[in-house]
């Protein structure tokens, strides 16, 4: 879908006061080499609202090393512990092969399996939602909802055990085709810390409750495509350029199954951007998909 790939003359600039905090400050002095991007990813959560699907967007915390001060969606590096035998035996309905299928990624280190279960451990971690399903084939209670449940999410994010342990502790386990593919982005070279993500989306339980943990988001809110674009239009919701341009793809859909049907279908190109600064604002450029 060339469409996703070209910026409209609306968002071909965004103005500075939509932007993070010293974010075009950074592009003003780009290392002579770029930086090695390091393997990441980052994962949509979605919810069927009233009128039409939702989006979980964090704010990250002003002190953050990366875009701080921007409203993002759950995401982090991959580990070659998000590949452990313990975490991939909890997974139903995805093998290693069909993953590696799906991302474009053989005999790579971290593997392509490796990349939903970080999208999954990351969600935990940051928003307290594990998109899994008990023994009853429920969804667990989140975080924000059960004391019991945001210590063990403290737990993994302080390492003291490993998403694994924590599935099995819940009594969970992760539905593979629950979690789809959906854009591959690469953060600019003219940035100083660069990161190679895969965005994934996924269905998040009705009603779900999502957590704010100070120490990586202050901000945490459930809302429509739209209603996000119109305030970032209006300057309260500072955005980069995958989040706009995941947002613009979701206003297309009405619902989350819509949504994942789609994508599910899709193939996902390779994003590079080129970054410049302008006069009013910072500008993106893409090369058009072949």
């Amino acid at each position: 879908m060339t469409d996703f790939l070209e910026p409209t003359e609306a968002d071909h600039v965004i103005p500075f006061d939509r932007l993070p905090p010293r974010f075009a400050e950074s592009l003003e002095h780009p290392p002579e080499i770029p930086v090695e991007a390091r393997p990441a990813a980052t994962i949509v959560l979605l919810r069927d609202g009233r009128r039409s699907l939702e989006v979980l967007m964090m704010r990250r915390n002003r002190s953050s090393g990366f875009v701080p001060g921007a409203y993002v969606f759950p995401g982090g590096r991959v580990d070659a512990a998000d590949a452990e035998e313990a975490a991939l035996e909890r997974m139903d309905g995805l093998t290693a092969e069909a993953a590696a299928q799906r991302l474009g990624l053989h005999d790579a280190d971290p593997p392509a399996i490796a990349y939903y279960l970080a999208a999954l451990r990351e969600a935990f971690e940051e928003t307290g939602i594990l998109v899994a399903h008990g023994p009853d084939g429920e969804a667990p209670r989140t975080a924000a909802e059960d004391t019991w449940v945001d210590d063990l999410r403290d737990d993994v994010m302080e390492d003291r055990i490993s998403f694994a342990d924590a599935l099995e502790q819940l009594g969970c386990r992760i539905e593979g085709t629950s979690v789809e593919y959906m854009a591959h982005w690469i953060t600019p070279e003219v940035e100083p810390r660069r990161y190679d993500t895969r965005f994934f989306a996924a269905k998040a339980r009705s009603g779900a409750t999502p957590i704010v943990d100070p120490r990586e988001m202050t901000d945490a809110l459930w809302i429509t495509p739209e209603a996000a674009m119109t305030r970032n239009r209006a300057g309260t919701l500072p955005m980069v350029f995958p989040t706009i341009k995941t947002l613009q793809r979701l206003m297309r859909y009405a619902t989350v199954d819509a949504a994942l049907e789609a994508f599910r279908a899709r193939t996902v190109p390779t994003i590079l951007p080129r970054l410049v600064v302008t006069p009013t604002g910072v500008g993106m450029e893409l090369d058009a998909e072949p």
